[in-house]
């Protein structure tokens, strides 16, 4: 999909018959990838790489014409599985044109950053800006998320709720590499700004979104060494829960068994008929006394065959 915008009264609107100043593409077919290298002037390997997944974050200046592979989050899925992620956007920056260049997403034209603009650097500033605070959301959402499956962990006996944990652990790595990738974009951007003609307004809000990128990959540090510290106690709570289960299981076995065993020897008509001629006590006997001898014998053979041989004892010697 192909927008042309442009931006009239503080705001971006459709181009109509005007020349674009803001050509963003979102999901591109091929007619329109030969249609963006035309027109923002990109070899194979700068195009190909808002469409792959592992490029990192980078700036290349080349007089007064920026390229920014610009990473930002992919849109949160909670279903069964939790998904979080991030992806590449190229933003290819000159002296009165703006290309965007997504893989997959929406533009965020209508979001608070976007008001007041100018010229095309208030718009690139506006995307980072709005970039840095979707990342705040989301790691937000992580921190909610993380607490709603702790307590269903305190009561679950399934790994179900752990494996989530474990995806919001992996996805907060990858929210921290992200933000740091791309602060080392705003850091080059930063030092260059003048050469891209930046106003000193302009730079300023840079010096913002800067500090809010910090902040941000902060935030997520810290989210992520918590929530790795805590992933054994939790994978323990769940293991716990389990071991009281089993124990209560046990119990019930424990207090069940006796009754089972002496509804089993009072309904056995077979053994009555057998021992007709005996007297009942005497036949009983014998029948318990078997039992007790076989369930020792079975003991026995159990330890032997399920215990390891005993080591010969080491005998320390004097030196």
């Amino acid at each position: 999909m192909l927008a042309r915008l442009v931006i009239r009264d503080g705001a971006i609107t459709d181009a109509d018959d005007l020349t674009p100043q803001v050509l963003a593409f979102v999901d591109p077919d091929d007619r329109e990838k030969a249609l963006i290298a035309e027109t923002l002037h990109l070899d194979d390997y700068d195009l190909a790489s808002p469409f792959d997944p592992d490029e990192v974050a980078r700036l290349e200046v080349a007089g007064d014409r920026a390229f920014i592979l610009w990473k930002v989050p992919r849109r949160a899925q909670v279903l069964e599985a939790i998904e979080l992620g991030v992806q590449p956007v190229a933003l290819v920056l000159s002296t009165d044109r703006l290309g965007i260049v997504l893989s997959s997403g929406h533009l965020p034209f209508a979001s608070r950053e976007f008001r007041s603009i100018k010229d095309v650097r208030d718009v690139f500033l506006g995307f980072l800006l709005h970039t840095v605070r979707h990342y705040v959301g989301h790691l937000r959402a992580i921190k909610q998320l993380s607490a709603d499956l702790e307590q269903k962990i305190t009561v679950s006996m399934e790994n179900r709720h752990l494996l989530q944990m474990f995806a919001l652990g992996e996805s907060l790595v990858y929210y921290l590499d992200a933000l740091e990738g791309n602060g080392a974009v705003l850091s080059k951007l930063r030092s260059l700004s003048p050469q891209l003609g930046f106003s000193e307004r302009q730079q300023q809000l840079l010096d913002d979104i800067v500090l809010e990128n910090q902040q941000a990959a902060r935030q997520a540090a810290i989210y992520s060494s918590v929530l790795s510290g805590l992933m054994d106690a939790r994978g323990t709570i769940v293991n716990n829960n389990m071991n009281v289960l089993l124990k209560n299981l046990t119990l019930i076995n424990v207090v069940f068994l006796p009754l089972n065993l002496i509804a089993s020897i009072g309904g056995m008509s077979e053994w009555s008929m057998m021992t007709r001629g005996v007297d009942w006590r005497i036949s009983y006997g014998v029948f318990l006394m078997g039992m007790v001898a076989f369930g020792w014998i079975t003991w026995v053979l159990v330890r032997r065959i399920v215990e390891p041989k005993n080591r010969p004892a080491v005998r320390g010697g004097r030196h």
